[in-house]
This record gives C-alpha cells, sequence and structure tokens, in this order.
C-alpha cells in the first residue's frame, strides 16, 4: 500500500524537512493562472472550515515562500502547500490537499496509489499547458469580503507556531501585489 506523503520522510534534497516554524495548511498557487484560481475557488466553497489557506505567488508572502523553496515565482512550474510543516510540491501537494477536505471529498486521495513518477509526469504537463489550456489573468485573483481573512499576503513581521496570524491582511493580492504582472 503507498504510502501518504504527508507522512513520507523524503531525501532532503527534495522535500525539506518538517519545521514548526512553517505555516500549516497554507496552499500558496499562481494568482494568474485561471486554472489554478478556478480551483481555490473550488476549495473555498468546500472548505467551509478554514482548514486550507492560500497566498498567491505574486504576493510578497507567496514569493517569499516560493524563493526560500526553489520555485520561480514569475513562472512557476508548480505550488506549494505546507501540510504539518512540511512543504509539498508536485503531486504531493495535490494528495495533502486533498487530505483536508471534507470526508466526501477525500476518496480523490486514491490517486496515490498511481506511482508518483507518473502523478509528476502528468502534473508537470498540466503546468506547462495550463495558460494554454485555460488561459491566464492580467491581475491576480480577488478573493470575496467572506474569503479574504483566509489570504495571507505579507511576510509575518515575527515567526510564530504557524507563521499565519501576523501576516492577515483584509486586502487582496491585485491591490498590493509586488508582482509586475499584477500592477
Amino acid at each position: 500500500m503507498p504510502v501518504d506523503p504527508v507522512s513520507r520522510v523524503d531525501n532532503a534534497s527534495t522535500t525539506p524537512a518538517a519545521s514548526a516554524q512553517e505555516p500549516d495548511g497554507l496552499m500558496v498557487f499562481d494568482g494568474l493562472c485561471n486554472f489554478c484560481s478556478a480551483q481555490v475557488q473550488w476549495l473555498l466553497r468546500i472548505d467551509r472550515h478554514g482548514a486550507i489557506r492560500f497566498s498567491a505567488i505574486q504576493s510578497p508572502y507567496g514569493q517569499y515562500l516560493a524563493e526560500r523553496f526553489g520555485i520561480d515565482s514569475s513562472d512557476p512550474s508548480t505550488f506549494l502547500f505546507f501540510a504539518n510543516g512540511r512543504p509539498l510540491q508536485e503531486s504531493d501537494a495535490v494528495i495533502a490537499v486533498l487530505g483536508r477536505l471534507p470526508g466526501r471529498w477525500r476518496w480523490l486521495r486514491v490517486i496515490r496509489v498511481i506511482p508518483r513518477s507518473w502523478r509528476d509526469a502528468g502534473y508537470r504537463w498540466l503546468a506547462r499547458n495550463r495558460y494554454r489550456l485555460f488561459g491566464r489573468r492580467d491581475r491576480c485573483m480577488v478573493p470575496s469580503p467572506e474569503a479574504r481573512a483566509r489570504f495571507i499576503d505579507d511576510i509575518p513581521r515575527e515567526p510564530r507556531s504557524t507563521g499565519l496570524d501576523d501576516a492577515l491582511r483584509p486586502d487582496g493580492c491585485a491591490d498590493q501585489c509586488q508582482s509586475k504582472d499584477c500592477q
């Protein structure tokens, strides 16, 4: 039976070790990607308990985390999801996000039975072609007023156990984004 990627200890060169300083349940996504933004909207609808928070990779906090974990924020090829203090990418991140969903959606984690190399190859193909297939926004998605509290754009002032509370800001990426694409 496959090992759950959230509990797996990977080689340090591919997945940094878990840390209490890393945010938990944070998804760093491409705010200019129509497909990515649609996934965030879907997650906001079904995750009513707020188990997942979000940061556009074009925001200051998203750029900081992307750089820290080797992702080019100007041309991201993956998203980050932090689960239990561990930053995950590609299909492992997808499986971890699915694991945070309400019970009726968790069955989607069945994709973990597919070998990781195949899952990641499919993920990379979709990531390379996402703008061509689904389009690209001119500006980062702006969350609704109800969802704003789940978006983190600023870099936390001081590290805390989750790294989230100091970063909360009531405005959206399009208002404060530092990316040349969002100005």
